[in-house]
């Protein structure tokens, strides 16, 4: 620690006083450089890597929404097409379809047989229960009927959900029959649909 000399003159004691105040603008001036390059080094914040994160995973917007209602009505429409009812360019449609595609929201397009589109076709919804370890089968055998559309696990009263779609009444009385036959197939109930309000069913 220094140590001043109480009798120093007044010229002494401003020159003194001159040189602290110096000498702490320089230490300030250090410590601030010191400050701002610690700032520039540091990590993003938490809200820029919750956007790279959101951005990494493909988050579906309006456009992407609007292009896969329109893909489900008509899956043979041109990208033209597409960027016309949807106001953008056709580059745009068709970075935006390989995109949907690399990230799997679109995995494939087909197409639907003549007897979706037949007045006569019936389809139904059948809710099957089966005995315990006799799924296997039981899927082996419902996955040989063309008619099966859908067949999915669910809770509740039953064990598999099934949709069929049957060119006739008749031919899905036949179908039930054979399900009913399956071994390992307990019980099954039919809901026979009236009509359809809106189907996004390939």
């Amino acid at each position: 620690m220094a140590v001043y000399d109480f009798a120093m003159t007044k010229e002494s004691v401003t020159s003194t006083l001159n040189h602290l105040y110096s000498t702490y603008r320089h230490r300030l001036k250090s410590i601030r450089q010191k400050s701002r390059m610690r700032s520039h080094t540091r990590p993003k914040s938490k809200p820029s890597t919750t956007l790279a994160l959101a951005v990494a995973g493909y988050p579906l917007d309006q456009l992407d929404r609007d292009l896969i209602a329109l893909l489900q009505a008509n899956a043979r429409e041109s990208t033209a097409n597409l960027a016309r009812r949807l106001g953008v360019a056709r580059t745009t449609i068709v970075a935006r379809l390989a995109r949907l595609e690399k990230k799997g929201s679109i995995v494939g397009y087909t197409v639907r047989l003549a007897i979706e589109t037949t007045a006569s076709a019936v389809q139904a919804f059948v809710g099957i229960t089966i005995q315990p370890k006799g799924s296997r089968d039981v899927i082996r055998r419902l996955g040989s009927m063309p008619e099966l559309r859908q067949l999915s696990p669910v809770s509740g009263e039953f064990d598999y959900l099934a949709l069929l779609r049957a060119e006739s009444t008749t031919r899905l009385d036949v179908l039930l029959d054979e399900i009913g036959e399956i071994e390992g197939v307990i019980k099954t109930t039919t809901s026979i649909v009236l009509a359809v309000r809106l189907d996004r069913m390939a």
